[in-house]
């Protein structure tokens, strides 16, 4: 750090895992941590948001993300949307749950900064009051420089059941000065809930960190070797890949598959809690974005193309263009309406919609794990209509991105641009399409569709033949180095 009057601390965001809670919007391809949930920035970008900029005494770093090979290219997006150029974003090639991802993340910056100091948070909570969570953060610094591992605790509201609780030697209070932990407990009971939250010595676990990267790591020399076992050879193999960091996999296969929690908190002795009570929620169901929404004197929410006829304690959302959804009587219900799938459900049973999900994966349904728009490097598409030997596509390219050199054995296409200027390679040809213009691909022919313009290129792709899948393809060029 080179001014030692301001500290420097690392974000060091958690950007994988596939919530379920919030089905049919989070799915396995598109979790709720890439979802415009409350207005129109996603939860992803809220965190980027809340750990940039100078808190009172210390300065956040740009951020080290840790994410999958799935949402890598997710993740840059949402980034620069954001207007910040993270220092690192990590591949993991396996899911290892927290422990791994965090160590690797000290590993990576003790490299480059013996002294990081590294604040952790997932990126699918929400925290409306930036400045007091800066205030929290800074209250925690002079603990963490202590050499404490520090974890925050929030102040409970309710007797909850879905939180793990964190209690601490003594009642806040209400200065929000870090107090020593005395032990974690898992997830309890409605009536063990109700004792915790009249005892006030107990805080909801947030599963922000702020610590050391060199205390943390001796924190797993000490208590699970195991873990650095695995994953310092990984970090120390990790191969640089159109500018992301993949860490390597063979080694990092061989990592516990642990919770942070478990491998070093409940184990430590040298852990301080930072207590928060100034809003904060993982939004874990679909009551929590109702209560977040902000419902009106009727307790009701309305989002997108939704209308609520003499409902109370009710969410209506329509997340399809076109898709009206009306509630006419209803009370205490959760309904969410997309192209594809629509959840009804009583608020009460919020929790109960990961029941869904599994229930979709049994019947083999693709709703239950695939979001109706389909991510890729260079933008994404939607499937618009389908029927024997025909589909139909709307593909969005975004500027200066490019589809591979590709061919099909079995379908043709036609392309129809309705917004931007595409440069399309058919054989040896390439030609520029403006907006109502077309152009016919055959099939086997080599062919690919680029965006050398300044805004998205919006395109109707109308494909047919005997096969229509996905793998119906040979890529001759990729930039993004897919297969």
């Amino acid at each position: 750090m080179s001014d030692k009057s301001v500290a420097v601390v690392t974000p060091v965001i958690l950007a994988g895992g596939s919530g379920t809670r919030l089905w049919p919007l989070s799915r396995k391809s598109y979790p709720k941590q890439f979802v415009p949930l409350l207005g129109e920035q996603t939860l992803f970008r809220s965190v980027v948001h809340r750990l940039s900029g100078a808190g009172k005494g210390f300065a956040f770093a740009r951020p080290v993300v840790l994410t999958n090979a799935t949402f890598r290219f997710i993740v840059a997006e949402q980034l620069a949307e954001e207007g910040v150029d993270a220092q690192a974003i990590i591949i993991e090639p396996s899911v290892r749950n927290t422990a791994p991802a965090i160590l690797a993340a000290a590993l990576h910056l003790v490299a480059g900064d013996p002294d990081a100091i590294m604040l952790v948070a997932p990126s699918d909570q929400v925290v409306p009051d930036v400045s007091a969570f800066h205030a929290a953060v800074s209250r925690g610094l002079e603990a963490a420089n202590a050499d404490d591992l520090v974890t925050f605790g929030i102040q409970p509201t309710r007797p909850e059941t879905g939180y793990g609780y964190l209690q601490v030697v003594a009642r806040p209070d209400g200065s929000g000065q870090p107090i020593k932990l005395a032990r974690f407990v898992e997830k309890p009971n409605a009536a063990r809930a109700q004792e915790m939250l009249a005892s006030g010595d107990h805080l909801w676990n947030a599963g922000i960190f702020l610590f050391a990267a060199k205390d943390l790591i001796a924190a797993f020399e000490k208590h699970a070797p195991d873990v650095l076992a695995a994953v310092r050879p990984a970090v120390e193999a990790a191969e640089g890949d159109l500018g992301f960091l993949r860490l390597a996999a063979k080694a990092w296969d061989a990592a516990p598959d642990i919770s942070i929690d478990y491998a070093i908190m409940e184990r430590a002795g040298n852990l301080s809690v930072v207590p928060y009570d100034s809003g904060w929620s993982d939004l874990g169901g679909w009551d929590a974005v109702w209560s977040h929404a902000g419902p009106d004197a009727a307790g009701v929410t309305v989002s997108g193309e939704a209308t609520a006829i003499d409902c109370s304690d009710t969410l209506l959302r329509s997340d399809s263009e076109g898709m009206e959804l009306v509630g006419i009587g209803l009370n205490n219900i959760i309904a969410v309406a997309m192209n594809d799938a629509v959840l009804i459900a009583d608020k009460s049973r919020s929790q109960d919609v990961k029941l869904a999900v599994e229930a979709l994966k049994e019947k083999g349904a693709a709703q239950a794990e695939s979001f109706p728009k389909e991510h890729r490097p260079w933008g994404w598409y939607e499937g618009l209509l389908a029927g024997e030997r025909f589909q139909v596509k709307r593909i969005v390219v975004q500027p200066g991105q490019s589809l591979s050199l590709q061919s099909h054995f079995h379908r043709s296409e036609h392309w129809i641009v309705v917004e931007g200027t595409a440069k399309v390679t058919i054989g040896d040809a390439v030609t520029l399409l403006t907006e109502n213009q077309s152009i016919y691909v055959p099939a086997g022919e080599k062919h690919r569709m680029e965006n050398p313009g300044k805004i998205p290129v919006v395109f109707i792709e109308v494909q047919t033949g005997t096969y229509l899948g996905e793998d119906d393809i040979v890529r001759y060029e990729d930039r993004y180095a897919r297969g």
